[in-house]
């Protein structure tokens, strides 16, 4: 595995976690050369989905897509890395558990936000704003006042 800093070939893992239940290992390494540790994830590769935009375009599934977006959600917020991998990581099984070749995106559009919902509410709405492209301060109300009942419809 290369370095991402010095790019040398050689590293040695210093521990290996098991995340996902067992279909992802993690591992932390460190560069034989400039001593850099870094983080791997090892998963096992899954068959091709393609999702099917609104617009009718269809695009291979892509998980660093939804990572960042969930990353950027939850910015600032005391969520830990590993709870946002599993959330990612859940959705992922969700996905390729449909075992259909294409995906509707506003179907992964909603299991993000069932998830993120359950995780955290400001990521919840900050995802909702892009997700459902917000244009008023209005749109933010209603959709925290659908949250807030949802959540009481749960108690």
């Amino acid at each position: 595995m290369k370095c991402p800093h010095c790019s040398h070939a050689e590293s040695r893992v210093l521990e290996s976690r098991e995340l996902d239940d067992g279909s992802v290992i993690r591992r932390r390494r460190e560069c034989s050369l400039c001593h850099v540790r870094f983080t791997t994830y090892e998963r096992i590769e899954q068959p091709r989905v393609l999702v099917v935009k609104k617009s009718g375009e269809r695009v291979l599934f892509d998980r660093d897509k939804l990572a960042r977006g969930i990353y950027r959600a939850c910015e600032k917020r005391p969520i830990e890395a590993h709870q946002i991998e599993e959330l990612i990581g859940g959705i992922e099984r969700q996905v390729y558990g449909l075992g259909e070749s294409e995906v509707d995106s506003q179907l992964i559009g909603e299991m993000t936000m069932e998830s993120l919902g359950a995780l955290d509410e400001v990521a919840y709405v900050r995802f909702a704003s892009v997700y459902r492209s917000f244009t008023s301060a209005a749109n933010f109300q209603q959709e925290i006042d659908q949250l807030k009942q949802s959540q009481s419809n749960k108690e």
